[in-house]
């Protein structure tokens, strides 16, 4: 695989100057636009424009100099920083740019392609969207379940609101529409996608639109059942624990559970219940243990010794 600098056909002691020289040339040799249908010189521009981004960011480059990130931008796997830009979608047909090539550079390309003057005061300039940038977020659980407002800094510095909706899925992508690179000649912004990536909760975990979680409950909660709280994820509601409960009773909190979008209709909740002996030893409990005597012999291990 060609390194940034092979790609432009430069050293790695080049110039901003020479970088962006190169850069130019090979732009205007194989545009789409003058290689309409052509695959091949679409791909190639896309490869240039890729290394001319990562090249041209002085910051980029020297993270990709010190083998902090990839060719492609992206971080090494010992780097815990998020992707600054991922490939451009179909509204970023034609370029990606770093800092340092931005609506202005390519707008002197199209000028001396086409013979427009892009923003000079005059002329039929060649109007083109902006690209489009793919972010990663992470959020918590609840976030994720409730739906939340967020206002966040990117990897490249950049601040975006971002409305995250209720019920939202791990991997699932925002779209914010004019939040990508501004547009060339007066034309649209691009948007920006971001893929959000749900944080596991402590306890509540997702299956479809229903939660699941297991609730510790004390022996004689178990034994002489009774209403007990319990969490969700809009608060904290009574439950009632049937007498003589054990572990792996399930219970349901019906409507408890995450909110689905195309119906409206919530699901619910499943609580698994777990008899936890007390933390600290009983003296009472022990003593009692020791004489009682029990009704039947029912014995919890029946059917395991058999072959």
């Amino acid at each position: 695989m060609q390194t940034p600098y092979e790609v432009l056909g430069v050293s790695p002691s080049a110039s901003e100057a020479d970088i962006r020289k190169a850069y130019r040339k090979l732009a205007k040799s194989c545009h789409p636009d003058l290689h309409p249908g052509d695959a091949k010189a679409e791909a190639r521009f896309k490869q240039i424009s890729s290394a001319n981004a990562l090249l041209s960011d002085t910051e980029k480059r020297r993270r990709y100099d010190a083998g902090e990130i990839d060719a492609e931008g992206n971080e090494r796997p010992d780097s815990n920083y998020y992707r600054q830009y991922a490939d451009a979608g179909d509204g970023a047909k034609y370029a990606r740019y770093g800092s340092g090539t931005g609506p202005d550079d390519m707008s002197d390309i199209f000028a001396e392609m086409f013979g427009a003057r892009q923003g000079r005061g005059g002329g039929d300039g060649l109007k083109m969207r902006g690209g489009d940038i793919t972010y990663t977020l992470d959020v918590t659980w609840l976030e994720a379940a409730k739906g939340a407002k967020r206002r966040a800094t990117m990897a490249d510095g950049k601040t975006l609101d971002i409305a995250i909706p209720e019920g939202l899925r791990d991997r699932q992508t925002l779209r914010l529409k004019g939040k990508g690179m501004p547009g060339i000649g007066g034309g649209p912004a691009g948007d920006a996608y971001i893929e959000v990536h749900i944080q596991p909760h402590r306890y509540f975990t997702r299956k479809d639109n229903n939660v699941h979680m297991t609730l510790p409950i004390s022996l004689s909660e178990a034994l002489l059942g009774g209403k007990i709280k319990v969490p969700t994820i809009s608060g904290t509601v009574e439950m009632t624990v049937p007498k003589h409960a054990n572990t792996g009773t399930t219970l349901r909190l019906k409507g408890r559970g995450i909110l689905d979008a195309k119906s409206g209709q919530r699901g619910d909740q499943y609580v698994r219940l777990e008899v936890m002996l007390p933390k600290t030893p009983d003296a009472a409990l022990d003593a009692f243990m020791a004489d009682w005597t029990p009704a039947s012999s029912d014995d919890p291990r029946d059917g395991m010794m058999e072959p």
